[in-house]
């Protein structure tokens, strides 16, 4: 059934496609071969019926995307009407006469006074070129401009979303597309709207013939009177005129409504209405207006107080359905904390239980309340569980889940995130305003609250929604709020992902491995290791920001080295030489190379002569003064290929690796400490610099 559903779509494909050349045919034959007048009348009201379609169809159209082949319309429809105008023509000099629908149009519009119907007829002409036309053609050029500058944006802005998973590889290769096609329709409608122009001057061109010729033709040829032929031609000129004008119109002002929709996924009327009509306010001062202008003298009293009225009654209607809306809204809040008085009178009686800390936390206050609305696409319950999967196939981590509430002791603006109950990061977020990122060195041409973006510690502004677009089209990079509370809670989780790390949570881990690799599981725990032992070392190698999605190698290694040793900082090291193909890789730069900072072999020495050992793990006891040595030599070195976007690492020997990251941990966590072994035989090291001779 499905193969012959394809066939008949094929077919049917097919077939469009023969009726379209047909009629691209039919409108060259038109300009060759003359008509009838009875076929010109079928012509022209089947022009007027197009133009009226293509109308009303801009008008029920959320995005112009979903008429994109509008500028090729545009193109076949002006093709069409020249054809007319060219048919028409040939029978109004040939025979004086074409047709009764333009006969009638003439007859309509002039009656008895040539004058007013020419009138009439320049006056269309005139709107058509000098508003409409113009009009859309200027807001074309501009469209397309904006649209074309503001591409690398928005390019920027899908891979941003993809990269922290908030879309999917097809999400984002359709919203490209999207994005494609968009500015491929504005720069069409750009060229597209030189047609309507030339069409309408070339319009006024051959009524002007028309007129002309008709009375030089008849009066000349045919022995008919100057008067006669000026009323007879000047009538059908006008009609004539009028029938392709009308139409054209039509059409521009089509072109007009479709490139000056601004995007809301709304049809012109849904979105009109509500907006014109949805603040009682103003109904009620318009009233107002109307009412005071029905008393001046000569104005019609009647017909001011009747749109006065009106417009009171309106107003009065929108107020009852503001009250209505608001009343709602408190008898929800109400039956919200009735339920929560419920709840907790009814726990009062029960049996009391420990109180357990969450692992993840999110507190927002009161202002931020709208974040965590389920009933929104866009909101943070829906973002939790995409944030779970991707540790979950970025680090390897399960997460619990996370809690969200509100505290009322907070500020307004306020979130705090907890880890364990205990905060460790906090932020501001503004729900009618978005986060503009300022580019280091550039002036940003918008006014709003000064920030941090709080993640990554980046200057930004909070600026107001409305200015969004134009920030978009100037190339600024702009996060809604609840993008912001993610991109924060991200890099809380990963900086604290050790911590995350239990028992339990290392349990279900090796449960979901066990029915591949039992062996292995079976082999180390408990024969080898207890769990509690190789949870320490999954937290060690998190806590450098190492994924442990590769367990299997992890668990092998730990086996092969955990008969003998029973140091987990030991451990931990022969399991990130097993795993340095992996450690490796963030590390390169675009040329696959390693560019390192060595130690001077005296400083490397003196290191390893003083490592002790403590329950944080190893770490090197050195005079003050050295230590400030050390870490000004680190620091001139570290921040100064930071400052030149170089990616390096600082490179020491196995045996004082672990001593040396946790010396330079609380100054330095960004600075990766890789030892040799951590470096496969075919990846290129370049050195960068050295830590000095501190001695």
């Amino acid at each position: 059934m499905a193969t012959n559903l394809l066939k008949k779509k094929k077919q049917s494909t097919g077939l469009m496609d023969i009726g379209v050349s047909i009629f691209v045919l039919l409108i060259l034959a038109m300009i060759i071969l003359p008509l009838p007048p009875g076929l010109l009348d079928l012509m022209l009201i089947l022009n007027m019926a197009l133009s009226f379609a293509i109308l009303l169809l801009t008008l029920f159209t959320k995005s112009v995307l979903e008429f994109s082949s509008f500028p090729t319309i545009l193109l076949i429809t002006t093709m069409f009407r020249l054809g007319l105008n060219i048919s028409s023509t040939r029978l109004i000099l040939t025979k004086g006469d074409a047709g009764k629908v333009i006969d009638t149009f003439a007859n309509l519009v002039t009656g008895n006074n040539i004058i007013v119907g020419a009138v009439i007829f320049l006056i269309i002409f005139i709107i058509q070129i000098v508003v409409v036309t113009n009009g859309s053609g200027r807001v074309s050029e501009v469209s397309a401009r904006f649209t074309l500058d503001a591409m690398p944006g928005k390019q920027m802005s899908i891979d941003s979303d993809l990269a922290s998973g908030l879309i999917t590889e097809e999400q984002a290769r359709s919203r490209r597309n999207d994005l494609e096609r968009e500015t491929q329709f504005y720069g069409a409608m750009d060229g597209a709207s030189k047609f309507v122009k030339g069409d309408a001057t070339a319009s006024i061109i051959i009524t002007l013939i028309n007129l002309i010729g008709g009375i030089l033709i008849f009066s000349l040829q045919h022995g008919m009177g100057i008067g006669e032929a000026l009323n007879k031609f000047g009538k059908l000129t006008i009609g004539d005129g009028l029938v392709g004008q009308v139409p054209s119109l039509l059409i521009s002002i089509a072109s007009g409504i479709l490139v000056t929709r601004s995007g809301n996924d709304k049809s012109f009327g849904s979105s009109v209405i509500p907006e014109l009509f949805s603040t009682a306010k103003v109904m009620f001062i318009l009233s107002g207006v109307m009412v005071v202008f029905s008393f001046v003298p000569g104005f019609p009293t009647f017909l001011f107080l009747l749109v006065g009225l009106a417009s009171g009654v309106a107003g009065y209607l929108l107020m009852e359905n503001e009250k209505q809306e608001q009343a709602a809204s408190i008898a929800q809040e109400q039956a919200q904390l009735a339920n929560k008085r419920t709840e907790r009178d009814k726990n009062r009686g029960e049996v009391v239980v420990p109180y357990q800390i969450d692992p993840v936390a999110i507190e927002i206050g009161y202002g931020l309340i709208g974040i965590a609305d389920e009933s929104k696409d866009d909101n943070i319950m829906n973002q939790v569980l995409v944030i779970r999967k991707q540790f979950a196939q970025e680090l390897g981590i399960l997460l619990g889940p996370i809690r969200i509430r509100d505290n009322l002791q907070l500020g307004v603006n306020e979130y705090v995130i907890k880890i364990k109950g205990n905060v460790q990061a906090k932020g501001d977020l503004f729900m009618d305003k978005v986060l503009l990122l300022m580019p280091e060195g550039e002036e940003v041409p918008f006014k709003g609250i000064p920030a941090k973006e709080p993640a990554f510690g980046l200057d930004a502004l909070w600026i107001d929604e409305s200015d969004r677009e134009m920030a978009d089209l100037t190339g600024f990079t702009v996060v809604d709020p609840l993008t912001v509370l993610v991109t924060h809670l991200k890099e809380t989780i990963r900086q604290h992902s050790h911590f995350l790390l239990g028992r339990q949570e290392v349990k279900q881990l090796l449960e979901g491995l066990k029915e591949k690799y039992s062996v292995v599981i079976d082999e180390l725990i408990p024969d080898i290791m207890r769990l509690g032992e190789v949870q320490k070392v999954l937290q060690n190698l998190l806590k450098e920001k190492i994924a442990i999605i590769d367990m299997v190698t992890i668990l092998e290694t730990l086996a092969d080295y955990g008969t003998t040793v029973k140091d987990t900082e030991v451990l931990t090291e022969y399991v990130r030489q097993a795993l340095k193909q992996t450690i490796v890789q963030d590390y390169l730069d675009a040329e696959r190379t390693l560019n390192v900072i060595t130690v001077h072999p005296d400083t490397e020495e003196l290191i390893s002569h003083s490592i002790q050992k403590s329950s944080a793990g190893s770490i090197p006891v050195l005079q003050g003064d050295l230590v400030t040595r050390l870490f000004d030599s680190v620091k001139s070195n570290h921040y100064d290929l930071e400052g030149k976007g170089i990616p390096h690492v600082l490179l020491v020997s196995p045996k004082i690796r672990p001593a040396m990251k946790n010396l330079l941990a609380y100054n330095f966590p960004e600075l990766a400490v890789l030892s040799l072994n951590e470096v496969p035989n075919e990846i290129a090291i370049t050195a960068v610099g050295m830590i000095e001779k501190v001695v």
